[in-house]
């Protein structure tokens, strides 16, 4: 195994807690998700990616969406925000997160 490799497992467990991170903030459609994400390469991902995790999101009633209108003539955008149980979802990640990077933190020692 190369860090390609090492880097494309790190994402694909992070991608999930990511998403839902955004989406607590606002609501988002998912090409705008997928723009977000650009900003952090470690994490930027495809549509091919994005929109079944999205998918999976919304029928495990973490996420819920809504059609809205373009003021640009474009399509309705579909956008999802974050449910009540998405926000117990997230905050049970945030909490397993901080108890990851901690025990890596001590293992690593001084590294």
């Amino acid at each position: 195994m190369n860090v390609d490799d090492w880097k494309s497992q790190i994402k694909r467990g992070t991608l999930e807690f990511c998403i839902m991170l955004l989406i607590n903030q606002k609501s988002y459609y998912g090409y705008e998700i997928i723009s977000e994400l650009e900003k952090w390469p470690i994490v930027t991902a495809t549509e091919s990616t994005i929109y079944p995790l999205l998918r999976r999101l919304l029928k495990e009633d973490y996420l819920t969406s809504f059609w809205q209108e373009t003021t640009e003539g474009l399509p309705p955008r579909k956008y999802y925000s974050i449910t009540d149980k998405g926000k117990e979802y997230l905050e049970a990640m945030s909490c397993e997160w901080a108890n990851l990077l901690n025990a890596i933190s001590e293992i690593k020692g001084g590294l």
